[in-house]
């Protein structure tokens, strides 16, 4: 049982960090004078989501790899998006 407790808490802490980046990101405005500060955030929110994600990968189950693995391709799109800004 310990090892399936580990599993679900490894994926929520995962969907936890991603949904924290997705808020970060909602809440930039790119004309406001805290851009800056906000972009920061972001960036270290993403960082900790995809660390999160990579941990939670490790013992997955199926259902909950698809959906780290979709996660993953959100933030490398939030990051595609910082690197354009």
């Amino acid at each position: 049982m310990p090892y399936h407790k580990n599993k679900q808490q490894s994926f929520q802490a995962a969907q936890q960090g991603y949904e924290q980046a997705i808020d970060a990101k909602n809440e930039i405005v790119v004309s406001s004078s805290g851009y800056g500060k906000d972009l920061k955030h972001l960036q270290q929110e993403v960082g900790e989501a995809k660390q999160q994600i990579e941990n939670a990968l490790v013992n997955a189950s199926e259902h909950q790899r698809a959906q780290l693995l979709q996660f993953q391709q959100d933030l490398q799109s939030i990051e595609a998006e910082m690197n354009n800004e």
